[in-house]
């Protein structure tokens, strides 16, 4: 699961992130460009490439179960009625150009094309950023915009019917552990309080390390967050919740989510402070 053209994103010259811009998967995983392996400044790897629970699951990236009904997420597609179906409709993000390339990030073009057409022309910016010794922060933006001359409406299985389920944009699949991580926000404890709701920021905390997850702009902190713990450890922000999200001919969907990566599990106070410095203007 390589490909030619792999970036590696460096802080403070330790690489901390490789880049997968054409990887070579089958139609059923939706192929996409990922981050994997991410690693803490120590070197601890906090991601997880098509793990045997989830085979669809790819680092970190874009992923959308439903835009008009094609899948770019991978994997079964949940339908009204009938539950997760296999079906033929796998869409691809492909990768177009780099704008713009440097040792700590990148800006992207992508395009994302199902049934032979172009739905979705993205533009992705990746930057990674030092924050102490111990910590660094992986500033991911996706630009979507329609570029077709009809309304694409994009959902998920909470949308199509099944509850708890709205997973679908950013989303970063964790180091699985033999203990489930730990899961908080500034005012709330554990995967059930957490799931499904809005934070300013959310936190999964493994054993040696820690991921704090920021919404960057207003926008982004008004989707909610999809969080998995004990079945597996992912964290995502949602981009249809409640109901199908549409986007107009030419019109563009922006999202921007700020991680931090540390060394060492991290507490409530430790989180925050962070947070602050990894999203400060």
């Amino acid at each position: 699961m390589t490909g030619s053209d792999s970036p590696v994103l460096r802080v403070a010259g330790r690489p901390v992130g490789r880049y997968v811009t054409r990887p070579e998967l089958p139609d059923r995983l939706s192929p996409r460009p990922y981050l994997h392996p991410v690693t803490t400044l120590a070197g601890t790897a906090v991601t997880e490439l098509g793990p045997a629970d989830h085979l669809h699951h790819l680092g970190v990236g874009v992923a959308v179960p439903d835009v008009e009904g094609h899948n770019f997420w991978g994997g079964r597609t949940f339908v009204r009625g009938r539950g997760p179906t296999e079906l033929d409709n796998h869409g691809a993000q492909r990768h177009v150009a780099f704008q713009l390339r440097d040792p700590d990030g990148f800006v992207e073009e992508l395009r994302w094309v199902a049934a032979g057409a172009e739905l979705l022309r993205e533009r992705r910016t990746v930057a990674a950023v030092e924050l102490t010794g111990t910590a660094w922060a992986l500033d991911f933006t996706f630009s979507l915009t329609n570029v077709t001359p009809e309304p694409l409406s994009i959902g998920s299985p909470a949308t199509n019917g099944r509850p708890g389920a709205a997973y679908g944009g950013f989303f970063w699949r964790a180091r699985k552990e033999d203990a489930a991580p730990a899961v908080f926000t500034a005012d709330a404890e554990g995967e059930e309080r957490v799931h499904g709701r809005r934070a300013d920021w959310l936190a999964l905390a493994g054993r040696t390390w820690t991921l704090v997850f920021a919404g960057a702009t207003e926008r982004t902190r008004r989707d909610p967050w999809f969080v998995r713990a004990e079945e597996y450890p992912g964290v995502g922000s949602s981009l249809a919740s409640e109901e199908r999200l549409t986007v107009a001919p030419g019109d563009t969907v922006v999202r921007r989510v700020v991680t931090v990566v540390a060394d060492g599990r991290l507490d409530r106070d430790a989180a925050a402070a962070l947070v602050r410095k990894a999203v400060s203007p």
